[in-house]
């Protein structure tokens, strides 16, 4: 919280001195960029400062892909506007903001070499290395996105950054939120809190960025509806007040809180060219980057329930932390002609534990720690050659148990329509995350150790793509699967029908491979002010055994309306978004790991979704109207999450997202 006063009232500060942003006109564009650039530094409130547009506020990505600020409102930020900020598609969100998305369509193919803590389905808010963007402004910038929640909260995310010098910029931002939520025992808030910093000599020959992130995610755990055929399915209206319904424990709550310190470094030992408009022709350049991350995952219960089972003591605390060091040093040659050739080693350091050893009852030993190193080596290529793009690169386990490697090469050529073809191959073997590995809890059912029984998973994969203004854009993806690593329950028919399948998940591999595909098209047609946006996904698995469960098909369809109104004062959006996916084999949550798992008892799906919609711009502000899910009173009480879990009913929310510039 200490985190969110000092960035409110920096953003105070920013507000009252706050103008909008100069829209230069195109003639103006090119002279005003050349003086800004001869006067750079010049921010007095006179004649002389430098004027700028709204390209000039730039964004930079972990992965160094830069874009500018955009303000503009497209049928694109309405799928952005959530509490993920990015495009859902492939997401099922539960009853309140701030809960599990149960998974529509599955990513499978690995870009990071080491497992995780674990607890996925307690990490979709949760902010990574690759999550975090740097800035390059000429004027401090300011950006608020508000929305409301369900029930005694909301939402906000605010952004400031600035500049110190030209060569020195610094943002500092909290997203945070609170919602209660309509249902018993459902409430779930969290901080995310990141600063980051970017600079360069004047030379440019020396580069850093850093970054500190101190997040907290807390939810309290309700278990799902107790009796969800009489009191949600019935449509019985004695239950439309969702806080009336049954749930199955009002006494758990989990937690992920996590601490992150990132510095990368850079120094060119030669250069022919380098500037702030073209990329390096001819350089050597060394490199180093530095991540200590330390994280928990916590579920604790007042008293024992027997939807988990026995357990060892009457009041549950269950605590599972991981510390990380990562220290990587490069290498990096440009050369106009050969391309771009990168060499690294890299030392991973872990300390996965947990605060006691345990002894079973048949005097098995469950040790409470996983530490050690892993060292690995990497090369990466990148080369354009007229309209073709070449990436490829290797990462290899020299030292370790938990590592394995990463291949990766795409292809991609730029017609001259302006489509571009793409072709990848990738294949990745690691071990599976450390929750898999070793558990411990006050639970008896939810100890294990798998660490030496576990194999690594494999992944073998192909890509292809094409993105097409005319014909749209289409991806498919073809992966092979080994070691399958899934949590499912090994509960009694007896202990499902009581409603305790949560007594005893366990983690497993599958001994076949799985084969999985998908094909994703997007396209979008229009006629005069009105548009017809379509995303379809389809998805086919080969499996001996059913270990991954997704639906057949996912459509989204957006019919909408835009326009210019008010004497061009203001652009309105306005329409209805449907979506609709095949009934399946659905995922179930678990609230103590944290965790979704595999069962095959029940199909849910095959409901629609529909959205009514009115957007806003007005300058530098969007605003955003929606009513969600207004068709929940009378297509039927079928829509779930997950079992026991409903997806929220009928509820009008608004918010914006505002940037202003001092």
């Amino acid at each position: 919280m200490r985190y969110l006063v000092v960035l409110l009232f920096i953003c105070n500060s920013a507000f009252f001195y706050g103008q909008e942003l100069p829209l230069l006109k195109a003639s103006e564009k090119d002279s005003a960029n050349v003086k800004a650039k001869q006067d750079y530094t010049s921010f007095s409130k006179d004649k002389d400062k430098p004027e700028f547009t709204i390209k000039d506020y730039k964004i930079i990505s972990h992965a160094r892909d830069t874009t500018f600020l955009d303000t503009t409102i497209s049928i694109q930020k309405e799928y952005k506007y959530n509490f993920l900020r990015k495009d859902d598609f492939e997401l099922m969100p539960f009853s309140n903001i701030g809960q599990p998305y149960n998974s529509l369509g599955v990513t499978v193919k690995q870009n990071i070499l080491y497992p995780s803590l674990g607890a996925e389905a307690k990490h979709f808010n949760y902010m990574e290395v690759q999550d975090i963007s740097y800035y390059r402004v000429p004027t401090p910038m300011t950006e608020l996105m508000f929305k409301t929640t369900l029930e005694q909260g909301q939402l906000l995310d605010a952004l400031l950054t600035f500049n110190m010098t030209p060569r020195l910029n610094i943002s500092l931002a909290y997203k945070g939120f609170r919602s209660l939520g309509k249902y018993q025992f459902n409430e779930a808030e969290s901080g995310n809190f990141r600063t980051s910093a970017a600079y360069e000599t004047k030379s440019g020959r020396y580069r850093i960025r850093t970054h500190i992130a101190a997040q907290d995610l807390l939810s309290e755990e309700n278990g799902g509806l107790a009796l969800k055929e009489f009191q949600f399915e019935s449509g019985n209206t004695n239950f439309t007040d969702r806080s009336r319904i049954d749930v199955n424990f009002t006494n758990a709550n989990n937690k992920v809180l996590g601490k992150r310190y990132f510095f990368e470094q850079e120094y060119d030992l030669f250069k022919k060219s380098r500037d702030t408009t073209r990329s390096r022709e001819n350089y050597l350049t060394l490199g180093h980057q530095f991540n200590y991350e330390s994280k928990y995952y916590q579920f604790r219960q007042t008293a024992q329930d027997d939807y988990f089972g026995d357990a060892f003591v009457s009041a549950i605390t269950d605590k599972a932390t991981l510390k990380t060091m990562f220290n990587q040093g490069y290498v990096e040659l440009g050369n106009k002609t050969l391309g771009v050739l990168k060499g690294n080693i890299a030392l991973y350091n872990y300390n996965y534990f947990f605060d006691s050893k345990l002894i079973n009852a048949t005097g098995e030993e469950i040790s409470n720690q996983l530490k050690g190193e892993e060292i690995t080596v990497g090369a990466h290529y990148g080369k354009t050659i007229g309209g073709f793009k070449l990436n490829g690169g290797i990462d290899y386990r020299v030292l370790g148990d938990l590592t394995g490697s990463i291949i990766n090469a795409t292809a991609s050529y730029q017609l001259k329509s302006g489509a571009k073809a793409t072709f990848g191959i990738n294949a990745s073997s690691k071990m599976p995350n450390f929750n898999y590995l070793l558990y411990q809890s006050d639970y008896v059912n939810y100890n294990w150790q798998n660490n030496e029984v576990f194999e690594k998973e494999r992944v073998n994969g192909l890509l292809l793509g094409l993105d097409s203004k005319l014909l749209g854009s289409l991806s498919a993806e073809y992966n092979i699967i080994d070691n399958y690593t899934y949590f499912t329950s090994t509960a009694t028919q007896e202990q499902i029908d009581g409603g305790e399948e949560n007594a005893a998940v366990r983690p497993f591999q599958e001994g076949n491979s799985v084969t999985y595909l998908k094909i994703k098209y997007n396209k979008e047609f229009k006629v005069g002010n009105f548009a017809l946006n379509n995303t379809v996904m389809y998805q086919q698995v080969d499996q001996t055994n059913n270990v991954l469960n997704v639906p057949q098909l996912v459509t989204r369809n957006t019919l909408y309306f835009s326009k210019d109104v008010f004497d061009r004062a203001m652009h309105l959006q306005t329409g209805v978004t449907f979506k609709y996916f095949t009934a399946y084999n659905m995922n179930a949550y678990n609230p103590l790991l944290g965790e979704f798992y595999i069962q095959n008892r029940e199909e849910l799906g095959g409901y629609p979704l529909l959205d009514f919609f009115i957007n806003a711009k007005v300058k530098q502000t969007r605003l955003f109207l929606k009513a969600e899910h207004f068709n929940s009173s009378f297509t039927g009480f079928n829509f779930y999450s997950a079992p026991n879990y409903p997806y929220r009913d009928f509820v009008i929310r608004f918010g914006l997202v505002w940037n202003f510039f001092s």
